[in-house]
């Protein structure tokens, strides 16, 4: 929807509104999207297809728990130890 509308050269503010958001929340989604092609700044845009994409791997990055299963153990080993995540959170950052 969003993609359309901004090909339909639609105001970003009116966008916003359709939408049910601020309009500076808009143009973080933009920012945050936006596809850039280097060999063909031509195709250079927003797609929505692409803003799902870049969402779902900024969403992916996060979940370290997930990624490094050394990380995994000693948490699940604290929690079992009966600390409170602030507390490894804490210490995990203290020891790098």
């Amino acid at each position: 929807m969003i993609e359309d509308m901004l090909y339909a050269k639609v105001p970003v503010s009116k966008i916003a509104t359709e939408i049910g958001r601020h309009r500076s929340t808009f143009y973080r989604e933009i920012k945050r999207n936006f596809y850039n092609d280097e060999q063909l700044p031509y195709l250079g845009g927003y797609y929505g297809m692409n803003a799902q994409r870049f969402a779902y791997a900024r969403r992916a990055r996060r979940r370290k728990l997930i990624w490094l299963p050394k990380l995994r153990a000693a948490v699940i080993e604290r929690l079992k130890e009966g600390w409170s995540p602030e507390q490894i959170a804490g210490r995990l950052g203290f020891e790098g």
